[in-house]
């Protein structure tokens, strides 16, 4: 019997990104995993950061609240509140950012699916990217 290729990723085993804001690692991608159809990870954000504005010309995200409270402003316009256990599927295409409103830090999941046929074109950055900030004294990462 042939064994199946099987990969886990730690949240502790990647560097964080924080080029966009908060602490994004991604985990599951097809450069750690081998995926072919999308990219998982998780994403941090500390009381009264942000994820900037963005969208994704390929993909649509799905995003899952851990812990915290955060707001995702849709299209500049739109405002909706995430709590733990809340979830929100944001559309290939829809400007989204995601604010950490709260007094915690905010523990998020997300996927986004399908791939864009190049990393580089996953992505699309609206507003400037804040300036890089340490993690928290005591954070879990």
């Amino acid at each position: 019997m042939t064994e199946i290729r099987l990969t886990k990723v730690s949240a502790g085993e990647v560097a964080p990104n924080r080029r966009r804001g908060g602490d994004i690692r991604v985990l599951l991608s097809p450069k750690t995993a081998g995926s072919t159809s999308g990219f998982m990870g998780v994403a941090y954000l500390q009381p009264g950061e942000h994820f900037v504005e963005h969208y994704h010309p390929y993909s649509e995200e799905f995003m899952y609240l851990v812990r915290g409270t955060v707001v995702a402003r849709i299209e500049g316009r739109q405002e909706i509140v995430l709590n733990p256990g809340d979830a929100l599927m944001v559309p290939k295409e829809v400007r989204h950012r995601v604010d950490n409103t709260g007094t915690e830090e905010a523990c998020m999941v997300f996927h986004a699916s399908p791939l864009a046929p190049r990393p580089e074109l996953g992505h699309v950055d609206t507003e400037q990217q804040p300036a890089a900030r340490e993690p928290a004294a005591g954070s879990p990462r």
